[in-house]
C-alpha cells in the first residue's frame, strides 16, 4: 500500500512514518506542507529524518504565499479573532494543507493518504472536512487517533526501535507557521497556570519599545518602515522584529469544534501588529455601518474556519464582502511596539474621511449642517423611547384610577 502521509517533523508524524512502515508494511511518502515557521536547516532536517524514519521519499510544498492570499488576507480583513484574542494561527493552515494532501495524493496514485491529527482536537475535523470535500474517494488514515498512543507511548515505541525522537517531542505541543506560534500541553491542560518563560518561541525575554510603520493598499500590507514588501515577507519580518519586543503573546480557552473546552498559549506578533492596524485605517476610510457588519461577518467567517469549513462556499461569499470593503483601505499606520503591546499612534490615508470634512470634532459642525440639524436628530433618534414612557406612564395612571 503506497500511502502519502502528511508530515511535520513532529512526535506524531514521526511515529507514524516508522509505524506505518514497520507495522503496516506500507511504502510512506511524507509531505511536508510548508505554512511558515521553518527556516532552511529545519526543512533539511524533517527531511532527512523522515527518511530515516523509513520513509522511501520526502516531498516539500512551499505553501506560505498561497495561504496568505487564500486565508490570510481575509482573516485581517475582517480583523478576525476567535475569543476576541486568538488569531486562529492553526484553523487558517488545515484546509489549506489537507487540501495540497488530498490533491497531491490523487495526482500520485497513491492507495491512501494519512494524516497524525488525535481524537480530541479540532485538526481531524478539518483534515477529515476537507478531504470528504475535495477528494471524497481517498481512503484517509489516522492512526494517531483511532489507536490513541500516548505521547510518552510514542516516544518509547521510537526509542525501543532505535529510531530517532523528535527534539520538540517532549512536554508541549507545538505548532509555528506564518499566522503564529500554538503551544499545548503541560500547564495549558488547567485553566490558571500560565508558561514558564522557557516555554515561549518568539516572544521569549522581550523587551524595548519601538514604532513601526505599515503600509496597506486595498487592505493587504504591502509595505514595512516605508520599504515596499511582499506580504509573506512582511508578515515573517513582523512576526521576527515584534516578537523581540514581546509582542503577540496571549492564552486562548475556548471550545473546540467536538464541543469540548481547550486552552492553549500563542504568539502571533505579526497578527497582533496587523490586526490592530488594519482595524484602525478602517475607522478612518469606511462608514460605521460597513465596519459593524464587517467585523460581525469577521466573527462568523472566523468560528467556520476554526470548525473546519475553509471549501464550504458561504466562505467564499463572505469574501467577496470583505473584498468590497477593502477597495480603500489603503494608507499608512502608526505601531508602537512594547511587551504586551501593540498601539496605533497615527493612521492616514488618501481615502480620508476625517481630512474630507470641514467639520471638527467637539467645536463646530460642518459647512453644510444647519443649527437645528441636531436637535431634530436627537429628537427623533429620542422618539421610541419617548413613547415607551409615555405608554408605561399611561398604564400606571389607568391601573390606579
Amino acid at each position: 500500500m503506497r500511502v502519502l502521509l502528511a508530515y511535520s517533523g513532529g512526535l506524531d508524524t514521526s511515529y507514524l512514518v516508522a509505524w506505518l512502515t514497520r507495522v503496516e508494511k506500507a511504502q510512506v511518502t511524507t509531505l511536508a506542507v510548508d505554512c511558515g515557521g521553518w527556516s532552511a536547516a529545519e526543512r533539511r532536517d524533517i527531511s532527512s529524518r523522515a527518511v530515516a524514519l523509513g520513509a522511501v521519499e520526502h516531498r516539500f510544498v512551499d505553501a506560505r504565499a498561497e495561504l496568505f492570499s487564500r486565508v490570510v488576507r481575509w482573516l485581517i480583513a475582517g480583523n478576525v479573532r476567535r475569543g476576541a484574542a486568538y488569531p486562529l494561527s492553526v484553523g487558517a493552515e488545515r484546509g489549506l494543507q489537507a487540501e495540497i494532501l488530498a490533491r497531491m495524493s490523487t495526482e500520485g496514485g497513491f492507495d491512501a493518504c494519512a494524516h497524525g491529527c488525535t481524537a480530541a482536537g479540532n485538526d481531524q475535523v478539518r483534515f477529515e472536512a476537507a478531504l470528504a470535500t475535495i477528494a471524497p474517494g481517498l481512503k484517509a488514515l489516522a492512526p494517531v487517533r483511532d489507536l490513541a498512543p500516548s505521547r510518552e507511548e510514542q516516544r518509547k515505541w521510537l526509542a525501543d526501535q532505535g529510531l530517532p525522537v523528535p527534539a520538540a517531542g517532549g512536554k508541549y505541543s507545538v505548532n509555528q507557521g506564518l499566522w503564529g506560534v500554538t503551544i499545548g500541553g503541560g500547564e495549558l491542560h488547567t485553566s490558571d497556570q500560565a508558561l514558564p518563560e522557557e516555554a515561549w518561541y518568539w516572544t521569549k525575554n522581550g523587551h524595548g519599545r519601538a514604532t513601526l510603520q505599515v503600509g496597506f493598499e486595498g487592505g493587504i500590507p504591502v509595505s514595512l518602515g516605508g520599504l515596499p514588501m511582499d506580504p509573506v515577507t512582511l508578515v515573517e519580518r513582523l512576526n521576527e522584529e515584534a516578537g523581540a519586543f514581546g509582542v503577540g503573546r496571549g492564552y486562548h480557552l475556548g471550545d473546540t469544534v467536538l464541543g469540548i473546552k481547550g486552552r492553549i498559549a500563542f504568539e502571533a506578533p505579526a497578527a497582533e501588529v496587523l490586526i490592530e492596524a488594519h482595524r484602525e485605517l478602517e475607522k478612518l476610510v469606511l462608514i460605521e455601518d460597513q465596519r459593524f457588519w464587517k467585523d460581525h461577518l469577521g466573527d462568523v467567517y472566523g468560528r467556520r474556519l476554526h470548525q473546519g469549513l475553509f471549501h464550504d462556499p458561504f466562505q467564499r461569499d463572505l469574501e467577496a464582502f470583505f473584498a468590497s470593503t477593502q477597495q480603500r483601505v489603503t494608507g499608512t499606520v502608526k505601531v508602537r511596539v512594547q511587551p504586551g503591546s501593540a498601539l496605533v499612534e497615527g493612521v492616514s490615508s488618501p481615502y480620508s474621511m476625517l481630512a474630507a470634512s470641514d467639520a471638527k470634532y467637539g467645536e463646530r459642525a460642518g459647512s453644510n449642517a444647519t443649527p437645528q440639524g441636531a436637535l431634530g436628530l436627537a429628537r427623533a433618534l429620542a422618539e421610541p423611547a419617548r413613547l415607551f414612557r409615555r405608554a408605561g406612564e399611561k398604564a400606571t395612571a389607568e391601573s390606579a384610577k
